[in-house]
């Protein structure tokens, strides 16, 4: 429990990583967990250094104070020397390789190793089989960290197993009138498309589902992944909406090209029956899309990617095979017919889904915050080395987001 204070004993704090508009979903993160620390602790003063990819410009709210060019190292050390300069207590940084200018995003290190405060780091994404660059960046980054996050049990069993970190593992009503959904049985996919999200498999599942629901949909929310654009235009959308066609369910299968606001999702959540992560990387270890409709009680039906086979463990919602339409139209079917089976998927989902929601996390963030920053001022004052994987056991408690923690 927290003792010290409604901030933890903390009055300033930095968080690092993309930020919206930018359209990615560790900028939706960085977003969501800052306006969810500044709406719980208001009295706490927080700000958000984003991360710039090159050639583009945002108009980033308030918040975002700082802005590092993606690929210049001045950009990090400048950065490095205002958060020293506004004697920051924490900075919060959230990791993905491909965020960060310099081989493997080698350029934060500069930035890691500039800074003299205590750094809590999310990792996002953990490989199992890292090139030894990655694998060199991953381990000074554990090493200039004073506590790491990680997003799933799996993640934590790949610290110890290719990095030497060793933890224990110790979110409603429909609104389908105003979509224009009312009487349909919805189902819904959304988040950023790319070719491995594997929808084309819910859209082969169509005409099953629909001899025995004629009346289902099947909801695309989200635009094309801005790099899939770039690179290959509108192919992937274009494919999935021929093969729609094709398939004679193009009336059924209803594309939202855009990228959604918290509001529309939470309306199209809200209007879904079931929520499908059709994925096709098994070794995928989060999915924000999956949380978001876990924690807000959905039944889902899903591939068996790890972060899935984790969240919907316990009867919290179906695995099928990847690329297994019959599979799917047969769940789908299942749970439609079956509602007090749905139902009970749903009630489990969203029992473990409170676990999730942002209000619990920006404080167990928090406490995060706070015991990195006690850590780091005791090791400061008695001049002992940084905090290493290797010198302690850490302790990952139970919650929606485990936590990788060094000892009280």
């Amino acid at each position: 429990m927290n003792r010290t204070g409604p901030n933890g004993g903390l009055r300033r704090i930095a968080m690092l990583g993309n930020h919206t508009p930018r359209q990615c979903g560790i900028a939706t993160f960085t977003a969501d967990l800052s306006g969810a620390l500044r709406t719980r602790f208001p009295a706490l003063d927080s700000f958000v250094l984003a991360m710039n990819d090159p050639k583009q410009t945002y108009a980033y709210p308030e918040c975002v104070q700082v802005q590092i060019a993606e690929q210049s190292i001045d950009s990090y050390q400048r950065a490095a020397e205002i958060l020293n300069g506004r004697k920051v207590e924490v900075l919060s940084l959230q990791h993905e390789y491909g965020i960060f200018g310099g081989e493997a995003g080698s350029h934060i290190l500069a930035l890691m190793r500039a800074v003299r405060l205590p750094i809590v780091t999310t990792l996002h994404t953990i490989l199992s089989d890292p090139t030894p660059r990655q694998r060199a960046v991953m381990d000074e980054i554990t090493r200039l960290s004073e506590r790491l996050v990680v997003m799933s049990a799996h993640g934590a069993k790949l610290l110890g197993t290719v990095h030497g970190v060793h933890p224990a593992v110790p979110f409603q009503s429909t609104d389908q009138q105003r979509l224009g959904l009312e009487g349909r049985q919805v189902l819904l996919t959304f988040g950023l498309l790319a070719p491995d999200k594997g929808i084309e498999y819910v859209i082969d599942a169509m005409p099953g589902i629909l001899r025995r629901f004629p009346n289902a949909v099947y909801v695309v929310l989200g635009a094309s992944h801005p790099n899939i654009v770039a690179e290959k235009g509108e192919s992937y959308r274009t494919m999935l909406q021929d093969r729609a066609s094709h398939l004679g369910v193009a009336s059924s299968v209803i594309f939202h090209n855009r990228f959604a606001t918290l509001e529309e999702l939470t309306a199209f959540l809200a209007a879904a029956d079931i929520y499908i992560t059709p994925y096709l990387k098994m070794e995928q270890i989060t999915s924000g899309t999956l949380a978001y409709a876990l924690g807000s009680g959905k039944a889902v039906i899903s591939t068996p990617y790890l972060y899935a086979r984790e969240l919907l463990a316990k009867g919290r919602g179906i695995l099928v095979p990847c690329r297994d339409p019959a599979a799917i139209t047969r769940e789908v079917v299942g749970l439609l017919a079956d509602e007090p089976k749905r139902l009970a998927m749903r009630h489990r989902a969203a029992e473990f889904g409170r676990t999730m929601a942002w209000p619990v996390v920006a404080a167990s963030y928090l406490e995060s915050f706070g015991r990195a920053h006690r850590n780091f001022t005791a090791r400061v004052a008695a001049q002992l080395p940084i905090w290493h994987p290797g010198h302690a056991p850490l302790v990952l408690p139970e919650m929606g987001f485990p936590y990788m923690e060094t000892p009280s």
